[in-house]
């Protein structure tokens, strides 16, 4: 791991989420750039001592230098996005397989770069665009991908946060600092923060691909650098329109995410703060229906990725959990040359990174116009 040390909310639901299924174990780490508190941090997560590192350079390099039953097989990294790329790049280098928290890199330059590395080295990379690892979600996501609702016309999806209503970036003790500064965040603020979970959602549930947008980004508390909320219209490669909402400064509302997806037959909608549940809505009068994950009548899909029986909910650290399982055995079957099960390969990856950073790059461009226009999406 890098990054991740003590008091990081972050880290700890990754460690978290990775080993839930038995399949993962921490082996070395960079926690911090302070190597007191990556020591510290190491130690306490029960690490011997030689294999706790001052920098992520010096990890990679003695790493490597390991018998290879002995080394890691991959790094998470788990830094503000401006420390993605050189770790990233390092590790595929030096031959190890990645996941990274999102946005995957600082720029769209880099995600290019990135995305190239990963094609010359074959290795595998692993995007935690958490809401994708959610059963209800591959569930809707089974259902439009077998017709259930005929063509997909409407996509309503949003991101409403409120805890960047005032500009608590000057009063630390918190990660607002760095997440509203251009220096370190990038162009977007809410828009590269939840903007993208609320992109990767929509384009994930419905298979589709946005192609265009016209947006109005704003910056609503006084002083602030980058954007803290915004809208957007879409249009998709498959003749879909739709809204998308990303907003910091709704007061009093946590991680409010939610998405509506029409067809021709019916809809389906999935709401975070119940996220075992589907509501599932027909036309000519028919009764809306209520879908419980853990039920037998759940594709494969979603049986895959759910581990209660109905009734027992799984939340966002079983969804990051997820992601890290099918990773982790996608990249097990790599390491014995074997072929992965098409539900191992049901994770967000290098080219979810790209797209989340042509994302930021079109949705920030379009926001910059005062009338109204469409653009198609930035490659």
């Amino acid at each position: 791991m890098v990054g991740g040390g003590n008091g990081a909310f972050i880290g700890a639901i990754h460690r978290a989420a990775a080993f839930m299924d038995n399949r993962i174990e921490l082996v070395c780490g960079c926690f911090s750039a302070n190597s007191e508190i990556s020591m510290e941090s190491g130690r306490s997560y029960f690490l011997p001592d030689n294999r706790i590192y001052s920098s992520y350079r010096e990890m990679f390099e003695k790493e490597k230098q390991l018998p290879e039953n002995e080394r890691m097989d991959f790094v998470t990294i788990v830094t503000p996005n401006f420390l993605h790329f050189e770790p990233a790049m390092l590790a595929l280098n030096n031959g190890f397989h990645v996941i990274l928290d999102k946005p995957m890199v600082f720029s769209l330059d880099e995600a290019k770069q990135l995305k190239a590395k990963v094609e010359e080295t074959g290795l595998t990379l692993a995007l935690t665009h958490v809401y994708s690892g959610y059963p209800a979600i591959k569930e809707a996501k089974a259902r439009i991908a077998r017709g259930d609702f005929g063509k997909i016309r409407k996509v309503y999806v949003e991101y409403v946060q409120g805890w960047l209503s005032e500009r608590i970036e000057l009063q630390g003790g918190n990660n607002a600092r760095w997440r509203t500064d251009p220096k370190r965040s990038g162009k977007a603020g809410a828009m590269g923060d939840i903007g993208t979970h609320a992109w990767h959602l929509a384009e994930y549930v419905t298979g589709a691909k946005i192609s265009e947008l016209c947006a109005n980004v704003n910056t609503i508390v006084p002083g602030r650098l980058l954007d803290d909320d915004g809208a957007a219209l879409l249009r998709f490669d498959n003749g879909a329109t739709g809204v998308l909402i990303a907003t910091q400064v709704a007061t009093g509302e946590e991680n409010v995410i939610t998405i509506r997806i029409y067809g021709e037959k019916g809809g389906v909608e999935w709401k975070q703060m119940e996220p075992n549940t589907l509501w599932v809505r027909w036309g000519n009068g028919q009764p809306t229906e209520i879908i419980q994950v853990g039920s037998g009548y759940m594709s494969g899909l979603a049986k895959h990725n759910t581990r209660t029986p109905a009734g027992h909910p799984e939340g966002f650290i079983e969804a990051f959990a997820n992601i890290y399982r099918n990773f982790a055995l996608t990249v097990d079957a790599k390491l014995n040359n074997k072929i992965s099960e098409p539900e191992w390969l049901d994770f967000p990856t290098v080219d979810d990174g790209l797209r989340a950073m042509q994302f930021i790059e079109t949705i920030i461009e379009a926001g910059k116009n005062d009338n109204v226009k469409w653009l198609k999406w930035i490659e």
